[in-house]
């Protein structure tokens, strides 16, 4: 059938690594370590944050949040990895390819807004501490969360919808691992470039303005550090916002070289490696990235350990 043929796709193979038979079983064992290690991580950091009073302030909430998404989109995604793993290939019916599409970008997508959220509360607490327990109240940053999830959301729906409202040709083989924008928008048999350009616009314009507020937050918390006397009161107070750099840097660094560089020198095994990265590799970092770095965390956690071993003692 030729290319420009209209046909009604009902099913597309996800491709995965069958360029790579040997390294399957390898693979497997590896994200199915990755997924664990994310998920154990991901969940303990909330119940962490919900049993103890200790981490019941604005930054916690948030970081609560943060993990709840990790752990979904690692979800999304994972799961269908491994299978296909274990089958070669795997098929994927159409609908369910625009589901994980649209779950998988609503979290990504949430998670850019919420890790902007968390800088501007960085910034609150830093600059105006006495102020912070009154401009950081629980209506603020639910209004806040709400407002990240809800921008996640709309961003998800414009790109799915844009995204699946392409007429597919009779080729129905993904060669990637889970259904991302670039892999699907060569199975279309029709002009891509308005589809493009309404995407590539409003995804660099959502992402250049997270990043200009995660920067405006910092520049203004670097201020308010220099402003202090002690140095190391200055240590201090910036090593509050070290994991929050960390995953920052982490994730949008990899969104930014992944979608904002030249599409003329992407390769498809270049995309995956990529791919792998941010969406299987920061998912895990991110919560042994708040823990290492973070004293209240680890407190809690041999709190919560203790508490447990004596129970199991009794």
């Amino acid at each position: 059938m030729a290319k420009n043929n209209l046909t009604t796709v009902i099913e597309l193979i996800l491709m995965g690594f069958t360029d790579y038979p040997k390294l399957e079983i390898p693979l497997f064992v590896m994200f199915l370590s990755f997924y664990l290690v994310a998920l154990l991580g991901n969940v303990g950091m909330i119940i962490l944050i919900q049993v103890d009073v200790q981490l019941n302030i604005p930054m916690y909430f948030f970081l609560s949040h943060l993990s709840l998404l990790d752990a979904c989109y690692s979800s999304v995604i994972i799961p269908r990895i491994l299978a296909t793993l274990a089958k070669g290939k795997m098929v994927i019916s159409y609908s369910q390819c625009a589901a994980q599409f649209f779950f998988f970008t609503a979290c990504a997508a949430t998670e850019r807004f919420l890790l902007s959220v968390m800088a501007y509360d960085r910034y609150v607490a830093i600059s105006k501490p006495l102020l912070y327990p009154v401009a950081m109240n629980p209506r603020v940053c639910w209004s806040l969360v709400v407002g990240a999830y809800v921008c996640g959301m709309s961003g998800a729906i414009l790109r799915t919808s844009c995204t699946f409202t392409l007429p597919f040709c009779d080729n129905n083989q993904i060669n990637f691992f889970f259904c991302d924008l670039s892999p699907l928008l060569k199975l279309t048999c029709s002009d891509t470039i308005n589809t493009e350009i309404v995407i590539v616009f409003f995804g660099n314009i959502v992402i250049l303005g997270n990043v200009f507020v995660i920067l405006i937050s910092y520049l203004l918390i670097i201020k308010a550090i220099l402003r202090m006397k002690s140095s190391g009161g200055r240590a201090k107070t910036f090593s509050t916002c070290a994991s929050h750099l960390t995953a920052v840097a982490l994730f949008f660094g990899t969104l930014i070289f992944m979608y904002l560089r030249n599409s003329s020198g992407k390769s498809p095994e270049e995309d995956k490696v990529v791919s792998v990265f941010y969406t299987v590799v920061i998912p895990m970092l991110n919560p042994l990235i708040y823990s290492l770095r973070n004293k209240d965390v680890k407190v809690t956690f041999k709190k919560v350990t203790g508490r447990f071993q004596v129970s199991q003692s009794m």
